[in-house]
């Protein structure tokens, strides 16, 4: 695939450092960062959590919060000398799931989206099928989503990290 963009998949546990270490990466391309963020915010949790990380970010990326257009809007900023950081694809999935959209389509426009790109690209996700199979059809629905879309991006990414304990294992690129 030729492109002038550049995609880099950040994949790992929860709490293992993947935005911290997405975030650095965006910044060292010393690019114009835009920043989006799938959450949403259903309760008083998580809008604390939506906005720790707002405030751990700083002042300096551009935010835009959609929990399911993702690939539209990466479309509309795409642009040389930018940085665009998705956090978090798991996120983007359950929206998707919670709103019956066909995720495999959504998820096959946003990896032939890649070829068009000319800006940097971080996706961040969260590992989800290292643990024990899920007791309900929901959530086995959602970790093979999930494992779908990670091995459709990973194939396509010119980068793939690993991140456990903070320390990042590149696995691609």
């Amino acid at each position: 695939m030729t492109r002038s963009g550049h995609v880099t998949l950040v994949l790992g546990g929860a709490r293992s450092g993947k935005s911290g270490f997405s975030e650095r990466l965006a910044r060292e391309t010393g690019f114009q960062r835009h920043y989006i963020a799938t959450g949403r915010a259903y309760d008083d949790e998580m809008r604390e959590r939506i906005a720790r990380h707002r405030a751990d970010r700083g002042a300096d990326w551009m935010t835009h919060e959609v929990p399911v257009d993702l690939v539209p809007l990466l479309m509309e900023l795409d642009a040389p000398g930018r940085v665009v950081l998705v956090d978090c694809l798991t996120l983007w999935i359950t929206n998707m799931m919670m709103e019956e959209r066909d995720v495999g389509a959504e998820g096959a426009a946003l990896v032939r989206g890649f070829e068009s790109l000319s800006s940097r690209l971080v996706l961040v996700s969260n590992e989800v099928g290292l643990g024990i199979v899920p007791e309900n059809r929901m959530a086995r629905e959602f970790r093979d989503h999930a494992g779908r879309l990670h091995q459709k991006i990973a194939a396509a990414a010119d980068e793939v990290f690993f991140i456990a304990a903070g320390l990042p294992l590149k696995m691609k690129g």
